[in-house]
């Protein structure tokens, strides 16, 4: 994205937050993109969220988004929505397609309160897919996401294993989604076995607290049973909570 374009959109979403709005007031709709969504009457970014991917939301407030992507079990999810619900805090979910398709009565419970995005259909490297190979990922994970929840999924696609380029994310754009990635990963789905513990994912969370900042954790276990994340998100929102910080909800992004 050019200098110039990025201003715009970093003076047109600080002014709507900023107002408690969110970035969509008075914004524009999105051309008709290349290739249509699943459903032509759902909500679209606007103009400003396309064109590169998302890793910091542009503010100057002391906000944070909280994403969890979901492509393995349901371990944690109950104790993750448990704490959403008792703390009032919103978050975004990204299953994937098969994961909506294999745990529909996980998927529908996450867009029960929350949004739901897309994370791809299998998960793939989309740098080794063509164009048509990815609107089939993004396509087929729409149709399981709506099907399992039965509501309507945000225009939010996160890339399999943040692994983003440009002519994907214009792949991504033309089907009428926004790249949102992160700011950081708490890196929890590692696990124990990769090193990691509840403290260090509180840790890489709290470090990372700066206006805009979307932390990525996950929902399930690799193997172990063991979901860090959930253990550590009621630390992560009394944390940015501490510092000043309001968790928002990504869909004050939309027009």
């Amino acid at each position: 994205m050019d200098a110039g374009r990025r201003a715009a959109m970093t003076a047109l979403l600080a002014a709507g937050l900023a107002a408690g709005t969110g970035s969509g007031t008075g914004a524009a709709a999105a051309a008709p993109p290349a290739f249509a969504r699943a459903a032509q009457a759902g909500p679209r970014p606007p103009a400003e969220l396309l064109g590169d991917e998302i890793r910091r939301l542009p503010t100057s407030r002391k906000v944070v988004a909280l994403t969890f992507n979901a492509a393995w079990d349901e371990s944690g999810l109950d104790t993750v929505l448990g704490e959403l619900r008792r703390r009032k805090v919103p978050a975004t979910f990204f299953p994937t397609g098969e994961y909506a398709a294999a745990r529909p009565a996980a998927v529908r419970a996450m867009g029960a309160a929350h949004g739901l995005g897309n994370h791809s259909y299998s998960h793939p490297y989309f740098e080794d897919l063509s164009t048509e190979e990815r609107a089939d990922e993004v396509r087929r994970a729409d149709t399981a996401i709506r099907r399992a929840s039965g509501t309507e999924p945000l225009p939010f696609f996160r890339f399999p294993y943040s692994a983003t380029s440009e002519d994907a994310i214009a792949d991504v754009n033309d089907l009428g989604y926004a790249a949102v990635e992160f700011t950081a990963d708490t890196n929890g789905y590692l696990g124990p076995a990769g090193g990691m513990s509840v403290d260090k994912a509180v840790a890489r969370a709290v470090d990372a607290l700066s206006p805009g900042a979307i932390i990525q954790m996950h929902v399930g276990s690799t193997g172990d049973g063991t979901v860090l994340d959930a253990q550590a998100l009621p630390r992560i929102i009394d944390a940015a909570q501490a510092a000043g910080y309001e968790v928002i909800d990504l869909r004050q992004f939309l027009a």
